[in-house]
């Protein structure tokens, strides 16, 4: 017998996903009702439908500026396909989302694609010195390097990095780009950002950024 599917639940999900109605209740049907399985079918036919549009142009878009104080600054170019997508409050809101998150995370990089060799070198290297002098067997020592590195590159990366006002810690950035790609239906990327903090390089005291953005967002 086929599970009911009523309009409260697919209501429940469309709230949860950002997904259509339609999507939904197709996702509902495909996995007899169940909520957190239709979830991640729509989460892999955003992934599948986000990788489709990636070779699209997307020139259109918008510059968005986020001041924290007057201690910390960010400018972050975030593009879409269309002019009608770039005044689309949705697409506001997540850049405005991702310019909160450079400034309270700090990243280097927008991908690991944008790590340059060098620096990649260089890490590894300082962590492989470091796990030689660990005691651990040296044949375990590739794989304890290749496991902090991978640490490292979710950490500078914006795109890998846990959306600092997700409740549950556990949604990054590339899921949310995804979700705004089923979303609208465009080619939707972050192309680049610069970071200014005040006294950035110099000795200060330490704050807890991330604390503040959470507590300010109601995530803590």
């Amino acid at each position: 017998m086929a599970a009911e599917i009523t309009a409260q639940m697919i209501k429940d999900l469309r709230e949860r996903t950002s997904a259509g109605m339609a999507d939904c209740k197709k996702a509902l049907v495909e996995c007899a009702a169940d909520m957190d399985k239709a979830a991640e079918y729509l989460r892999k036919k955003g992934i599948a439908s986000a990788d489709k549009k990636k070779t699209r142009i997307a020139s259109e878009g918008t510059v968005v500026t986020y001041m924290h104080g007057s201690r910390i600054g960010v400018l972050a170019e975030i593009n879409c396909e269309t002019d009608f997508v770039a005044r689309n409050a949705d697409f506001q809101g997540f850049a405005k989302e991702i310019a909160v998150q450079i400034a309270a995370m700090s990243p280097q990089y927008v991908s690991q694609e944008e790590i340059p060799p060098a620096v990649l070198e260089k890490e590894k290297s300082i962590r492989l010195e470091l796990a030689k002098t660990s005691g651990k067997p040296e044949a375990v020592i590739p794989k304890i390097v290749d496991g902090q590195i991978a640490k490292w590159a979710k950490e500078v990366c914006l795109l890998d990095q846990i959306w600092v006002k997700d409740p549950e810690g556990k949604k990054d950035i590339r899921a949310l780009l995804t979700d705004l790609v089923a979303k609208t239906g465009e080619n939707i990327r972050v192309r680049r950002f610069v970071r200014f903090e005040v006294g950035e390089g110099l000795e200060k005291r330490a704050d807890d950024f991330v604390a503040e953005v959470q507590k300010q967002s109601g995530t803590t």
